[in-house]
C-alpha cells in the first residue's frame, strides 16, 4: 500500500471525524478552542488507535487468511464505502451536544468503528503501521478541527455530500485492490 493509498484512506476515514464536529461546531459558542481542541484530539486517537488494535489482531488470524487477502481488503473497502453512501441518505437523529468525557470517548468510538476495520486491511495490505495509523490519527484531528471551525463559522455545510464522496473514495480503493491486486 503506497504512502497516497494510505493518505486517500486516512481522508475518507476522517470524514467521520469532519461531519461530527462539523454538527458540534453549528452548536457550541462557549469555550470553542478548547472545545474544539478536546473533540479532535479524541477524534484524531480513536482513529489512530482502532485500526492499531485491529492490525495487531489480524497478525494472530494471518495465517488463515492470507490467501484471501486481496478479496478481504476490497469486501472491507468496498462495505465501508456503501456505508458511508447509504448513511448520507438515511434520517439522521438530533443528538444532543455534549463535550464531557464520556461523549467525547462515545463520539471517538463511534466514528472510529470504520478505521477499526481499516486495520485488517492495512495489515494485508502490507502497509507500514506506524506510518498509517499516525497519518489517521493527524488527519483526523486535522479534519475534526477543520469540521468544528466550518460548523461555527459557516452553519450550512452539506454532510451528505461529504458522506457521498468518503463512501465514493473507500469504493474507488476497493476496486484497486481487486483490478490491480494491490494497494
Amino acid at each position: 500500500m503506497s504512502l497516497i493509498d494510505i493518505f486517500i484512506l486516512s481522508v475518507a476515514l476522517g470524514i467521520d471525524c469532519l461531519v461530527v464536529s462539523f454538527s458540534q461546531g453549528l452548536i457550541f459558542t462557549k469555550n470553542r478552542v478548547r472545545n474544539s481542541l478536546m473533540l479532535g484530539l479524541t477524534m484524531g486517537f480513536c482513529q489512530g488507535f482502532m485500526p492499531f488494535l485491529s492490525f495487531i489482531g489480524t497478525e494472530f488470524v494471518s495465517k488463515f487468511i492470507e490467501p484471501y487477502a486481496k478479496i478481504i481488503v476490497f469486501l472491507i473497502f468496498l462495505s465501508l464505502g456503501l456505508k458511508f453512501i447509504i448513511e448520507a441518505f438515511s434520517e439522521k437523529k438530533e443528538e444532543i451536544c455534549c463535550i464531557s468525557f464520556k461523549c467525547l470517548i462515545g463520539m471517538g468510538i463511534a466514528t472510529s468503528i470504520d478505521a477499526l476495520a481499516s486495520g485488517v486491511g492495512l495489515n494485508l495490505a502490507n502497509a507500514p503501521l506506524f506510518v498509517s495509523i499516525s497519518l489517521i490519527g493527524i488527519i483526523s484531528f486535522v479534519m475534526s478541527l477543520c469540521g468544528f471551525w466550518f460548523g461555527n463559522f459557516f452553519k450550512k455545510l452539506p454532510s451528505k455530500v461529504l458522506e457521498i464522496s468518503g463512501g465514493t473514495i473507500l469504493i474507488l480503493l476497493a476496486l484497486k485492490v481487486l483490478i490491480e491486486g494491490n494497494l
